[in-house]
C-alpha cells in the first residue's frame, strides 16, 4: 500500500523561518517568535526654551535666573554696598549704640531693613526677564518670505522697515527688527548688549548687569529709590558724629594738642618742608 501525494507532502512540509515568525505547517498561519514585551525606547529629553537661547544672556537655577553675560559690574556693585554697610555698622552704629541710649538701637534696626530691602530689589532687577520678546519661529519667517516673495517673478524682496497700524485712535510705526525677524511693539527696542528684542526697553544698566524693561522696571526704581535713602541715612549719622565730635573738642579747649604747630598753614609746612629725621 502506498501513500497518497498529500500524505507524504504533509509529512516532508517544515517550516521556514522569516525575518518577522515562522509558519505553522499544520494551519498554515504565521507564528512569531519574538518576544511579547515592547520594544525599549530610549527616553529622548526635550530641550528647554533657554537652552536654545539665541540671545547672549546666562541662566542659572535650570532657568529660572536670567542674566546678562557681563556680569563683573553686577558683583562690583554688591561689594561696595556691603563694604559700605559694613563699615557702619562697624563704626558709626557701635558709637551710636553708646551715645544715643536708649533710642540708639533702632539706627542698626533701620540700617538693616533698608540695605535688605536694597539687596533684594537689586537682586530681582539682575535676576528677573526684563520683558523680551521671543524671536520669530522658522515657520513664522518662512510665512513671511513667501508673503514677500514677489508673485510674477519668485524673487524676494526685503521686508518693510516700519508697518503702519493705529492704537487707541493714534497712528504708531512699528520698526522691523532683522536680528528678531519681527515687527517690534511701540516702545520696544533691541538691547546690543544682551541681542534681545526687549518690551518698553528703558536702558541696559551693566551696573545691575541687565536690561531695564517692561517686567522689572518698578524693581530698578525701588533699587535706586532705596538705595538713595540707604545712602542719605548713612551719610547724615556719619556727618553727625564728626560734627558733635568737633563741638566736643571746641568745648574743651583748655586741652591744648600738644603737636599743633600754631594753625593749618605751620603744620602742613611743618609736615612737608621740616628737615628729615635722622634713620
Amino acid at each position: 500500500m502506498t501513500a497518497s501525494p498529500a500524505s507524504s507532502a504533509d509529512r516532508t512540509t517544515t517550516a521556514k523561518p522569516t525575518g518577522i515568525g515562522n509558519v505553522d505547517s499544520s494551519s498554515g498561519t504565521r507564528v512569531s517568535t519574538s518576544s511579547s514585551s515592547p520594544v525599549h525606547q530610549p527616553n529622548i529629553r526635550k530641550m528647554r526654551n533657554w537652552e536654545v537661547f539665541p540671545g547672549r544672556n546666562k541662566f542659572l537655577c535650570d532657568g529660572r535666573i536670567i542674566m546678562a553675560r557681563q556680569t563683573g559690574i553686577l558683583y562690583f556693585t554688591i561689594s561696595l554696598i556691603l563694604i559700605t554697610v559694613a563699615l557702619f555698622f562697624g563704626f558709626e552704629c557701635r558709637l551710636t549704640l553708646v551715645t544715643h541710649l536708649p533710642f540708639g538701637f533702632f539706627i542698626p534696626i533701620v540700617c538693616g531693613l533698608l540695605f535688605l530691602f536694597n539687596m533684594g530689589c537689586l537682586l530681582r532687577t539682575a535676576w528677573s526677564d526684563p520683558g523680551i520678546i521671543p524671536r520669530a519661529s522658522p515657520e513664522e519667517n518662512a510665512y513671511l518670505e513667501r508673503c514677500l516673495q514677489d508673485e510674477n517673478t519668485h524673487e524676494y524682496r526685503p521686508p518693510p522697515r516700519t508697518l503702519d497700524i493705529t492704537i487707541n485712535g493714534a497712528p504708531i510705526k512699528l520698526k522691523y527688527c532683522f536680528t528678531c525677524k519681527i515687527f517690534r511693539p511701540p516702545r520696544a527696542s533691541h538691547c546690543s548688549m544682551c541681542d534681545n528684542c526687549v518690551e518698553n526697553f528703558d536702558h541696559h544698566c551693566p551696573w545691575v548687569g541687565n536690561c531695564v524693561g517692561r517686567r522689572n522696571y518698578r524693581y530698578f526704581f525701588l533699587f535706586v529709590t532705596s538705595l538713595t535713602f540707604l545712602c542719605l541715612f548713612i551719610f547724615g549719622f556719619s556727618v553727625t558724629h564728626i560734627i558733635k565730635g568737633t563741638w566736643s573738642k571746641k568745648r574743651n579747649r583748655d586741652n591744648q594738642n600738644p603737636f599743633d604747630q600754631g594753625g593749618l598753614w605751620k603744620n602742613c609746612c611743618y609736615v612737608l618742608c621740616s628737615p628729615l629725621p635722622p634713620s
